[in-house]
């Protein structure tokens, strides 16, 4: 007769995410064969010893998660992004689940950690950033999330989309009133268009000039719809420089995420679609792909 620790060491083998158990003091009872091939770090290596320092952050990541589901009222939480160094020196980002382990009193005995390699941040396709811009570094919480929001989607969570859009008159205002003009410009329409946000959603620079809004719209349709309201609300930001008053007008493209895709296909049929749209002469939303341009009402 099979035991029973035996078959279950083989189902967790036999799956195709990272699996670790470790105990309560840190040390890992269970590495199974995708975590090796994730990290590098071969099972043998690794059983009843102490989480190796290039590993700690997957184990500090998991940390990190618990505290954050409990101050949710014990919700699970989806996953994060977190990032360790594999056994030959470079980076892997992964997105990592956990599970506390408890006994029957309660008492915490280990945690069993799930994860899986996550697209490159480095990757993804982003807007253009000038030298010093100080935009790149105000892009990475947003990534963090758009890894996290594409990887529960996969696993069967909710559609979602997201929605390229740059500012017709940043370039010529930067030109011709320069770099603190088009800031405050900016600023003031990523306002006006937060007003018109669904719970959930979020809006964040993705270039010097542009914004990404990650909507959980569930068709395309939809994310065209709402996208129309963010190009209105882009127009009423009304803004004034020296005196000098500038019309606004946005150029969105559009972009609903599939499974058979990946997120940085995603994001660059949303920049292919917000070119479309610039291109047109601005003012214009492009839904992708292959979705004519259309001028908001």
């Amino acid at each position: 007769m099979t035991d029973r620790t035996e078959l279950l060491e083989v189902a967790l083998d036999s799956l195709p995410e990272g699996f670790a158990l470790v105990g309560g003091e840190g040390q890992i009872l269970l590495w199974n064969r995708a975590a090796e091939a994730i990290s590098g770090h071969a099972s043998a290596d690794l059983l009843s010893r102490q989480t190796p320092e290039p590993l700690e952050p997957l184990l500090l990541g998991c940390k990190w998660l618990e505290d954050q589901g409990a101050s949710a009222g014990g919700q699970p939480e989806r996953g994060a992004m977190v990032h360790f160094q594999h056994k030959l020196g470079h980076d892997v980002p992964v997105i990592a689940r956990t599970l506390i382990l408890r006994d029957g009193l309660g008492e915490r005995m280990g945690t069993a950690i799930v994860f899986h390699p996550a697209q490159s941040l480095d990757a993804l396709p982003h807007g253009e950033c000038g030298e010093g811009s100080r935009v790149e570094a105000s892009q990475t919480e947003l990534e963090d999330r758009l890894v996290a929001v594409f990887d529960d989607f996969q696993q069967g969570g909710e559609s979602f989309g997201v929605l390229w859009i740059t500012v017709d008159e940043a370039r010529e205002l930067r030109k011709t009133h320069g770099a603190g003009a088009c800031e405050a410009m900016l600023e003031k329409v990523k306002r006006a268009m937060a007003n018109g946000l669904r719970p959930a959603e979020e809006i964040g620079r993705w270039g010097d000039d542009e914004f990404l809004v990650l909507s959980h719209e569930r068709t395309r349709e939809m994310l065209a719809a709402h996208a129309q309201v963010l190009a209105g609300l882009a127009r009423t930001a009304e803004f004034r420089w020296w005196g000098d008053r500038v019309s606004l007008t946005a150029s969105i493209g559009a972009a609903q995420a599939n499974r058979d895709g990946s997120l940085a296909d995603l994001l660059e049929r949303a920049r292919a679609a917000m070119l479309t749209s610039y291109h047109a002469g601005g003012n214009h939303i492009t839904l992708a792909p292959g979705e004519p341009a259309c001028s908001p009402s």
